[in-house]
């Protein structure tokens, strides 16, 4: 079967966590990912736990990729990424703003020489405004976008998310702004500019936060792990842990109530709608807790499951990968790599009936397919070895 991808070349010009994630995700579905690396590789190559340059880092989000490496600060490296992108359908970056134009690899320079390109850039605020030239990580894109300031308990310090939620957000977001602009050029022959953020992405995500505070509830403020528009959905305390549980309507919330032994709960007026539950879901957790404080938490989800009310335990990553969903569902894939051995790697979340995402390659080592995509490109051996030298041998050679 084909996948869905096949045939899309893509120019990968990313480094770290937002594009290489948006890159990989391509890749799996069958795009033909070029990762262009400095000398040095890709920043995550130098992160813990690895073999040499090659880390577990640097292979949880660049599977599938071919690597060649160009040093894009010199002409000659220039030269060749722009050679690359005649044939390529998409380029993809994820620099500050005006980097890549004071490199020569602006949109204009770029589109220039193949027109029906797909240009797109990942950056912390986006390429237009006040904070355009910032830079942007996700713990920063975090704060500005609000996110710390509702994430964690009540009264407690600022808190982000536990994974970089802007970082990934911001790859999915530029996933459908390249797909979208893919079939757009597959019917009008027009290539395009696709642009997103960090900041942005964590703003557009705030959906239940923005539209409480358009609604003029108030500034949002932390809830812990309870929801702003739906009570009784929240982590409840057992005798043993945690578990979830997400009443939310009124049929639901009649059957916790039986399930808890006190169907009275459902008749009292502060709990007799989801509006009232929210207002009061402060003393609702409460009184809940008094029953379920003194039962564990498989009590109560076998409680829960048995009358059809959403519930859940609180899994930690080793519960998570021994999971038996997770495991049917494919989310883990193992992976032989020449220098780390066995890799367990996530599986895709995206189901495909006809042309399902593929983990076909591992992550390549620094500089692997630089001969094999070069001379695709029609460089013969001289040029690739003239691209190959160390900048300061090739600029002595040169002057």
């Amino acid at each position: 079967m084909d996948s869905a991808l096949a045939g899309v070349r893509v120019i990968d010009v990313t480094q770290v966590m937002a594009g290489p994630f948006c890159t990989m995700l391509l890749a799996d579905l069958g795009a033909d990912v070029i990762k262009i690396e400095p000398p040095t590789g890709d920043m995550t190559r130098r992160m813990p736990g690895g073999v040499g340059n090659d880390t577990p880092a640097y292979n949880a989000v660049n599977r599938g990729k071919r690597s060649v490496v160009l040093d894009i600060k010199t002409e000659a490296g220039r030269a060749a990424v722009l050679r690359l992108v005649e044939s390529a359908d998409l380029f993809i970056e994820n620099s500050r703003p005006g980097v890549m134009a004071d490199l020569g690899l602006g949109y204009e320079a770029v589109a220039g020489r193949n027109p029906q390109l797909i240009y797109a850039s990942i950056s912390g605020y986006g390429q237009t405004g006040p904070d355009r030239a910032k830079g942007g990580l996700d713990l920063i894109a975090q704060g500005v976008a609000g996110i710390m300031s509702v994430t964690g308990a009540a009264g407690g310090p600022p808190m982000k998310s536990g994974i970089p939620l802007t970082d990934l957000g911001a790859a999915l977001f530029a996933v459908t702004g390249i797909l979208a602009a893919l079939i757009h050029r597959n019917r009008t022959g027009q290539g395009q500019y696709v642009d997103t953020s960090l900041v942005e992405a964590g703003v557009a995500l705030s959906v239940w936060e923005a539209t409480e505070y358009f609604a003029g509830a108030g500034v949002p403020a932390p809830l812990g792990s309870a929801h702003r528009m739906v009570a009784p959905y929240q982590a409840i305390a057992c005798a043993d842990g945690y578990v979830t549980i997400g009443a939310s309507n009124d049929r639901l919330f009649e059957q916790l109530c039986e399930a808890l032994g006190h169907p009275e709960w459902a008749a009292v007026p502060d709990f007799a709608d989801n509006p009232s539950r929210v207002r009061h879901r402060a003393a609702l957790a409460e009184r809940i807790e008094s029953v379920t404080r003194h039962r564990p938490t498989r009590h109560w989800l076998e409680a829960f499951h048995a009358r059809d009310i959403p519930c859940g335990p609180i899994n930690s990553y080793a519960d998570v990968f021994a999971d038996p969903q997770i495991v049917a569902r494919e989310m883990i894939v193992d992976v032989e790599h020449p220098t780390l051995g066995a890799i367990r790697a996530l599986g895709s979340p995206i189901k495909l009936s006809a042309t399902p995402p593929k983990v076909h390659r591992r992550a390549p080592r620094l500089g692997e397919h630089t001969q094999e995509v070069l001379r695709e490109a029609g460089f013969d051996d001289a040029d690739i070895g003239a691209l190959s030298r160390p900048r300061a041998k090739r600029e002595s050679a040169e002057g």
